[in-house]
């Protein structure tokens, strides 16, 4: 009778350790998701409760290059606003991790001065939107757990 070597039994517990791993893929980065999107959307509720101030802030303490303060302070708040919902849903989720990217940097660029714990928040954020972008969203989206079964349903019938 053949016995398990201890490579054969070791390769075994690595392959359901991995299965382990790639099984916790979908809900680590929807944990992901769910972080950024209050992150963002929070921030984007705050500008819009005082307006004033917000422009304010965009004229004095933020420098976003190449933009007026009030169209970097629509686009900014437009930006948290819609990105981390549809990031959320996982709707065009890439998209929304790359848009949240160049909000997140230009927030960084645009301050003359940022705390250490604050630039590290920051990068936090940009890590985990770059490993999304990189990586994707996962299965448990609407992109791929509702549009894309019903879009290739419709295809394959086409095709026939």
């Amino acid at each position: 009778m053949n016995q398990p070597t201890l490579l054969h039994r070791s390769q075994s517990l690595w392959l359901g350790f991995t299965g382990i791993i790639d099984a916790l893929r979908a809900p680590a980065a929807l944990a992901a998701r769910l972080y950024l999107a209050q992150v963002f959307f929070l921030a984007g509720l705050t500008k819009i409760r005082d307006w004033e101030t917000t422009v304010l802030l965009f004229t004095h303490e933020y420098a976003v290059p190449l933009l007026s303060p009030e169209v970097a302070a629509v686009m900014g708040t437009g930006g948290e606003l819609v990105l981390p919902v549809l990031l959320l849903l996982g709707l065009a989720g890439r998209f929304a991790a790359m848009g949240l990217s160049v909000v997140n940097f230009v927030a960084v660029i645009s301050l003359s001065e940022i705390a250490p714990a604050a630039l590290q928040q920051h990068i936090t954020w940009g890590v985990l939107l770059a490993a999304l972008v990189l990586y994707g969203l996962g299965k448990w989206t609407l992109d791929c757990g509702w549009i894309r079964p019903r879009l290739e349903r419709r295809l394959a019938r086409a095709a026939r």
